[in-house]
């Protein structure tokens, strides 16, 4: 299995003019090596976060080519497996996160990892090993690796763990797939503009889909399907996704928008993945078992 190490190519911004690290073909699995968000700068409690670079914030590891992906096909990631360092680091600051207008100062807090837990002074909180910005390159112009959107970025979707598949739209040959931002922990919203930030490695399988399109990332785990969405405010997102999942679904089955639309209410649910990124991510979430009901394949895999 091929490593694709961090030093081997990072980019801080996703882009269809990006030039790529490395060229696999079409169902190739390759370990993928990542920074923390920070670029591992903070290392210990003595570190000055206000002195770090800024400009060095959110790297992902890429991009990397994946042959036979074109415009308007779309890139299956099946993540395999998500390994994470030692210790991770937490910050709040002016201006940041939801409490951003009350913390006067930046402050950083080192968190030990061991024996499966996050050790936050006396607190062990249990892993959610996930990523946090993941995508293929946007359709117009380049994206910052801070914000999301309709090609994935800075999702914070805790949901992007290991065993989830995702779905992504390709907008640009060979998708120019890359990640990075990995979290040992992180609740839904990211409230304090950062979760548990670690460096680490991601195993993932890279697939493109012919004869599927998509207009926003989709996840798929064990027991639901998923509509990810980010927009200006978290009602748009929230609503869109809702909408983009209704509508998928009447187009796969055939059936009245009128009946899905009460069984995803009955049934589905709208939830936040994050709330603090330059855009707002909410995800639309369905139930397996109701597709299997309904005779639903979201996806032509």
């Amino acid at each position: 299995m091929k490593t694709i190490t961090a030093e081997s190519g990072i980019i801080y911004e996703f882009n269809k003019f990006n030039p790529y690290t490395t060229r696999i073909a079409s169902g190739t699995t390759v370990k993928i090596e990542a920074y923390d968000c920070f670029q591992n700068q903070i290392q210990t409690p003595e570190t000055e976060v206000g002195g770090i670079d800024w400009d060095k914030i959110n790297p992902a590891t890429g991009p990397i080519f994946i042959e036979d992906a074109m415009p308007g096909d779309i890139l299956k990631v099946t993540i395999k497996q998500i390994e994470i360092g030692e210790q991770g680091v937490m910050v709040v600051g002016p201006g940041l996160g939801v409490m951003g207008h009350k913390i006067e100062q930046m402050e950083s807090k080192i968190l030990p990892i061991k024996d499966g837990k996050v050790h936050f002074n006396d607190i062990e909180i249990p892993l959610n090993k996930m990523v946090g910005v993941i995508g293929v390159a946007p359709e117009g112009n380049g994206v910052n690796c801070g914000t999301p959107g309709a090609h994935g970025g800075n999702m914070d979707n805790k949901m992007i763990s290991e065993g989830a598949i995702l779905y992504f739209p390709v907008f640009a040959e060979g998708a120019l797939f890359a990640l990075g931002d990995l979290h040992a922990a992180m609740g839904d919203g990211e409230v304090s503009v950062s979760g548990v930030e670690v460096p680490g490695e991601v195993t993932v399988k890279l697939e493109v889909l012919k004869g599927d399109r998509l207009s926003h990332p989709m996840l798929e785990n064990r027991d639901v399907f998923t509509q990810i969405v980010s927009a200006e405010t978290l009602d748009e997102a929230a609503k869109l996704a809702a909408t983009e999942m209704i509508e998928r679904i009447v187009d796969k089955t055939g059936l009245p928008l009128s009946e899905i639309t009460m069984l995803i209410s009955a049934a589905g649910q709208s939830e936040i993945c994050q709330i603090v990124d330059p855009l707002m991510t909410a995800r639309f979430v369905v139930p397996k078992w109701l597709l299997k009901e309904l005779d639903c394949t979201l996806i032509n895999n």
